[in-house]
C-alpha cells in the first residue's frame, strides 16, 4: 500500500530566515494524526537563509540524521562534537542522556537546503555521540545507495539516484515499511507518479521499484 503526501498538502512555516516543511507534528503545528511513521516521528525539510539558523538547544533521547540538498550547515554540539556538511555528505546525532548543539547556515551568500529526521530510540539513556560521513552522490548514480543507519541497524536511510529507462529496486523485508521523499525529479514508485517534495508511506509492500524518463533523485527510509 501507497499513502501518497503530495508537496502541497504539508504544512509551512515562512519565518523569513527560515523556511520549514514538516512532515509530521513539530513545535507549534500538532495532528494527532500525524505524528510519525513507525520509528520516524520527525520528518523536517528546511530551508536557512545565509548566516542564520538555530541558536544552541537541547535534545533528550532521539537519533538524529540530517541531510544536505545544497548549501551547507555547521554543527556545534555540547560535547565537542563539530562539523560543515555538505551535498554529498550525512550527519548524524545520538542526543542519548542529553546533549545541546546548534545548527548555522555558515555561507553569507548561499542557502542551506536540508532533511533533518528524527528516529525515536531502541534504547534510552546512552551517551550522546556524533558522526559525519560521505557517500559520494556522484558514484551513487544508477544505484539505491545507503548512507546512514541507525538504532544498530534497524533503520537505514537511501539514496536513490535513477536515471532515465534504468529502473532502481530495493528489497523490504517482511514487516517492514519505508517512507520516501522526492528530492528532485519526478519518477514513479511502484507505477505511482511522484513530483518533487512529494512523500510516500509505504506498508505492506516487499519492493520498491523506482523508474523515471528524467534524473531523479529519492531519499526513503527502510523501517521496522
Amino acid at each position: 500500500m501507497l499513502e501518497v503526501i503530495k508537496a502541497k498538502d504539508r504544512y509551512t512555516l515562512d519565518a523569513g530566515w527560515l523556511l520549514a516543511r514538516w512532515h509530521f507534528s513539530f513545535d507549534h503545528y500538532y495532528d494527532p494524526q500525524n505524528m510519525g511513521f513507525g520509528a520516524l516521528r520527525v520528518f523536517n525539510h528546511d530551508v536557512i537563509q545565509p548566516g542564520q539558523g538555530f541558536p544552541m538547544h537541547p535534545h533528550e533521547d532521539m537519533e538524529i540524521v540530517t541531510f544536505l540538498i545544497r548549501g551547507q550547515l555547521e554543527h556545534r554540539d555540547s560535547t565537542g562534537g563539530h562539523g560543515v556538511i555538505r551535498p554529498g555528505e550525512v550527519q548524524y546525532m545520538r542526543a542519548g542522556k542529553g546533549v545541546r548543539h546548534s545548527e548555522v547556515n555558515p555561507s553569507q551568500t548561499e542557502e542551506a537546503e536540508l532533511l533533518q529526521m528524527w528516529v525515536l530510540p531502541e534504547k534510552k539513556g546512552l551517551e550522546p555521540a556524533y558522526e559525519q560521513r560521505e557517500f559520494a552522490p556522484g558514484p551513487a548514480k544508477g544505484k539505491v545507495a545507503p548512507v546512514m543507519s541507525v538504532n544498530d541497524g534497524s533503520t537505514t536511510f537511501y539514496v536513490a539516484q535513477v536515471e532515465p529507462g534504468k529502473p532502481l529496486t530495493h528489497e523490504l523485508s517482511e514487516g517492514r515499511r519505508a517512507y520516501a521523499f522526492v528530492i528532485d525529479g519526478a519518477p514513479t514508485l511502484n507505477g505511482q507518479t511522484l513530483e518533487k517534495n512529494d512523500s510516500v508511506k509505504v506498508t505492506g509492500e516487499r519492493f520498491l521499484l523506482l523508474e523515471s524518463q528524467s534524473p531523479a533523485e529519492v531519499l526513503f527510509v527502510d523501517l521496522p
